[in-house]
């Protein structure tokens, strides 16, 4: 400690790190010294933008939940709420059998709530449709503890339902499989009424009319990309941010945190007063195994998900009929490449031109041998996919491919407990914390909770160890 000022070392300049610290400048002014050390070349981690034919588009995220205030009063404080944009259309399709099929408004995370709407969209077969109805008879499956999402849905309403709807929405979010991820984790609403509830689909019917009718649009972007934000948070912290620094160390000391970077034969080591640790969890995993070895090991139990964006940008003309959707997601069943397509330029209106750019999702759990493949092989992948399904002619103007390895992390059965016994060894040490998307979910806004806690949790020992 510099006479009265605390020094903070926050491990990790994504957006979670990034806005730890300037959640500990809000909360200590001038009274801590805020260090950030990113080990790649650039903060932001999954938040990132680049230019695909003169237009600035996001390579990673792409939008926030604008439902949950944490991300847009964010931007707000640091200077963007000028920059916030709403969707065009969120309206998207689910592709199936061959075609595209709008998918059903009345839905809790693909969850049917409306019989007649989910035969009037196609989505799924005769035979499924007359199978989900039996939710309304079938003896009770309450929950009990967590079990995956596929194991409670398939036991309510079929095999389809799963296949068709809730593992494209699932596969769309964290690149994961059903039959893996939590209920209570990537589906907590579900979840609360599977403890309670007999019938779901009725259940999923009161979640659909209890919602808000005039809640806004969910999700929300920024000119020139969500990529925007890291930098802008970075500056408004006031911190000293370095890139291209790995630390590889992490000890206790009499006074605070020592932390070790740089080359083995040359290492740095740089003291601090209290330590936010926000890397992904093998990293924290990492990091954590001799100061707090019971949260390392839950850690490294936090399976990650690759992936890879590819961008492309059409003259209008090149579809037969301008894209009217926001975009589709593919069930894994269709077994196609491309896992979902997004029509940026129709979904965000400040990037609508003569062009028509989007973005194509490949790669979930299972599918990592798509991801060995060349960037120009993922292109035609892509390509294939518009001419295939759009009816596109002709080559894109511009493309971009950006890979996501490890980049999701997998909320598997148990994910809440594994993360409450992180939370619990971490809290024994004095001036330690941990936020990030390993945690309480993958959105903006979830992150940004995990690091107003951390930056809150260390402000709170600071200040006592000031008493």
């Amino acid at each position: 400690m510099e006479g009265n000022r605390a020094h903070v070392v926050v491990v990790g300049g994504g957006i979670s790190g990034l806005a730890a610290a300037w959640f500990l400048r809000q909360g200590a002014g001038e009274r801590v010294r805020v260090t950030v050390l990113e080990s790649s070349p650039r903060i932001g981690g999954k938040l990132y933008a680049s230019e695909v034919a003169g237009v600035s588009v996001d390579a990673g995220a792409e939008s926030m939940l604008a439902r949950r205030p944490e991300g847009k009063e964010l931007a707000a404080a640091v200077g963007l709420a000028g920059d916030l944009v709403l969707p065009g259309t969120l309206r998207s399709s689910i592709y199936s059998r061959g075609t595209l099929h709008a998918l059903p408004k009345a839905q809790v995370m693909g969850v049917p709530a409306d019989l007649a709407e989910l035969a009037r969209s196609g989505i799924i077969s005769p035979a499924g449709l007359l199978r989900v109805p039996l939710d309304q008879i079938l003896p009770a499956t309450l929950v009990r503890t967590d079990v995956s999402v596929a194991a409670y849905i398939r036991a309510r309403m079929g095999g389809e339902v799963v296949e068709r709807l809730i593992e494209p929405l699932l596969g769309g979010v964290y690149a994961g499989r059903s039959d893996m991820l939590s209920l209570e984790a990537t589906m907590p609403r579900v979840a609360a009424v599977a403890r309670s509830e007999r019938s779901l689909l009725s259940a999923a019917r009161h979640l659909v009319e209890e919602a808000p009718k005039d809640a806004g649009p969910v999700f929300a972007t920024l000119r020139g990309g969500i990529g925007v934000l890291p930098e802008a948070v970075a500056k408004a912290s006031g911190a000293d941010v370095r890139t291209g620094v790995t630390v590889r160390e992490l000890h206790r000391t009499e006074s605070g945190w020592r932390l070790v970077t740089g080359p083995v034969p040359r290492p740095e080591v740089i003291e601090a007063d209290a330590v936010v640790v926000a890397t992904p969890a093998p990293a924290a995993a990492r990091l954590l195994k001799e100061e707090a070895p019971r949260a390392a090991a839950e850690l490294a139990r936090i399976d990650y998900a690759s992936m890879a964006v590819v961008t492309l940008a059409y003259p209008l003309d090149a579809f037969p009929e301008p894209p009217a959707t926001s975009g589709y997601l593919v069930p894994p069943v269709e077994g196609r490449p491309v896992k979902a397509v997004t029509f940026s330029s129709v979904k965000w209106p400040h990037l609508a031109s003569d062009l028509v750019v989007l973005r194509c999702s490949i790669g979930r759990v299972g599918e990592e041998h798509l991801l060995q493949r060349e960037d120009a092989e993922l292109v035609s992948l892509a390509t294939a996919e518009m001419a295939d399904v759009m009816g596109v002619r002709g080559l894109p103007v511009d493309t971009r491919v950006t890979r996501w390895g490890g980049g999701l992390p997998q909320y598997n059965v148990g994910h809440l407990d594994r993360v409450a016994r992180v939370r619990a060894a971490v809290a024994v040490q004095p001036g330690l914390a941990v936020c990030g998307a390993a945690y309480d979910g993958l959105g903006i806004p979830a992150c940004l909770a995990t690091a107003r806690t951390a930056a809150g949790r260390i402000l709170d020992q600071l200040d006592k160890q000031g008493e």
